[in-house]
């Protein structure tokens, strides 16, 4: 069974929660009312009504309240002014209670019964204080959240390495975990100043083309592949992923070394002529392990001890011999 929602963001590039219009038809950017967890809030329409399944509904579905009316758009730039004014409440009183806290954005809720302060700090800070002195000035609930270095970057609308607009601020609602596995996989390089966002974290892009390198990677040889060719036989030493080609070097008949570009094609083409090439392996060679040397043990004991028994530096030995 399919349910009819819409998506709704509380923050210009914010994360898009699922909401149920009812009867209302609303268009993309329209603005509206709707029932949170944390109380009544005004938000912009992110996409239009859709049908999903059931099972594809993220959480409680609370519904759209209604169509924003001109006084609730009122409403909305009013508390846009309070929250102004909270930031510097924030901010001296933070200073007068000697705490370390960078004030990142200020988030009354619209029903105006609690204030949302998002900061950042180095580490744990105990902030109980503050919140009753805040409390007794704006006589509302208070509550104060830590955030990470990415929602930082996001809030600031900075210049990425790219020099465009970093895409967490531009159009990114959420985000997704990056590793530095992906890095690798793609072949770049492991300078953390070259794969690093001005957040300090490893780049969002990172995510964008994983999915490609995933499923082209299965298709490709293992670096070090030995195979043979009509030319010769060949060993891959380098793989041009986004070509979905690879460089091998090819000895001719000449014994001399070329370096030859193959596709995937050509490579298929190898395996299905294998009856002519019989050293060509069924499927991707193993990397060679390497040889273990192996030291052999005296059966006869050295300096006068056997295994297990006590041994001596050069400078006891002389002490003992001395006395």
């Amino acid at each position: 069974m399919n349910q009819s929602v819409i998506g709704v963001r509380f923050k210009p590039v914010g994360k898009i929660y699922q909401f149920d219009p009812g009867e209302i038809s609303l268009e993309v950017g329209e603005n509206v009312i709707v029932e949170t967890a944390k109380g009544r809030e005004f938000g912009e329409v992110a996409y239009a009504r859709r049908e999903i399944p059931e099972e594809d509904v993220h959480g409680n579905l609370r519904p759209v309240l209604r169509r924003a009316t001109p006084e609730d758009k009122r409403s909305h730039q009013e508390l846009k002014e309070k929250e102004a004014h909270a930031r510097e409440v924030f901010s001296q009183r933070a200073a007068d209670r000697g705490l370390q806290m960078k004030l990142i954005d200020v988030e009354y809720t619209f029903d105006k019964k609690k204030i949302v302060f998002y900061f950042t700090a180095e580490g744990r800070v105990d902030f109980r204080d503050l919140v009753k002195d805040l409390a007794s000035e704006f006589r509302v609930r208070i509550e104060l959240r830590q955030i990470g270095v990415r929602d930082e970057a996001k809030t600031f609308n900075g210049i990425g390495i790219c020099g465009r607009p970093c895409c967490c601020s531009e159009w990114i609602g959420e985000f997704f975990p990056v590793s530095i596995k992906m890095a690798k996989e793609q072949n770049l390089s492991l300078n953390s100043t070259k794969i690093s966002g001005i957040c300090g974290r490893l780049l969002c892009c990172l995510t964008y083309e994983q999915a490609y390198y995933e499923e082209i990677s299965k298709k490709l040889p293992r670096i070090g592949w030995r195979f043979k060719t009509p030319d010769g036989p060949a060993e891959v030493f380098k793989l041009k992923t986004l070509e979905e080609r690879v460089l091998a070097k090819v000895r001719n008949e000449k014994d001399e070394i070329e370096i030859k570009s193959f596709t995937l094609d050509e490579l298929e083409t190898f395996k299905q002529n294998a009856d002519s090439y019989p050293d060509l392996p069924a499927k991707k060679a193993e990397a060679p392990h390497k040889e273990q040397r192996t030291e052999k043990h005296d059966e006869k004991p050295r300096n006068g001890h056997g295994r297990g028994g006590r041994s001596y530096t050069g400078a006891q030995r002389r002490k003992k011999h001395t006395k």
